[in-house]
């Protein structure tokens, strides 16, 4: 795999309840800083993922393989 990204909705302050936004960020972080160290990791961990109200629906290496998700994912943005 060369390289994970991680896309993220370009409004999602407006999306994730207040309460729930610490939480995000950090997790956020914390994949950005993963996606870099070991990538085949944690795409693997992130395809079965099921932790608390984040569950994968989907996965797989091009997004935009799958019209109805590549469309949805055209507006979003790469995290940094």
């Amino acid at each position: 795999m060369e390289g994970l990204r991680i896309l993220m909705h370009p409004q999602l302050r407006e999306i994730v309840q207040n309460d729930d936004q610490i939480y995000i960020g950090s997790l956020l972080r914390d994949l950005t800083e993963r996606a870099k160290l070991s990538p085949d990791a944690l795409f693997k961990q992130l395809t079965s993922l099921s932790v608390g109200p984040l569950v994968t629906q989907k996965a797989g290496f091009v997004v935009e393989d799958d019209l109805p998700l590549g469309e949805l994912v055209s507006a979003f943005v790469e995290l940094n």
